[in-house]
């Protein structure tokens, strides 16, 4: 695993997994997990995963999101 990548493939982040759950801990990186080259899912640090929850899910999130970069 390349912690210098933010898309890890699925097969390697799973061989690797403290590794990536390290740099998700201590670095705060975002990592995507890819099928085939496609981002399948991304592993956060859990203080953003529990603002995701916090505000009402992933889809709640992202328009809040999408609201504060279009006020920019």
């Amino acid at each position: 695993m390349d912690p210098n990548l933010e898309d890890q493939p699925i097969a390697v982040a799973r061989a690797n997994i403290s590794k990536l759950h390290n740099a998700v801990q201590l670095l705060r990186r975002v990592y995507f997990l890819t099928s085939r080259g496609t981002r399948e899912a991304a592993v956060v640090p859990v203080e953003l995963g529990e603002l995701i929850q916090e505000v009402g899910g992933v889809d709640a999130a992202t328009a809040i999101l999408k609201t504060h970069l279009a006020a920019e």
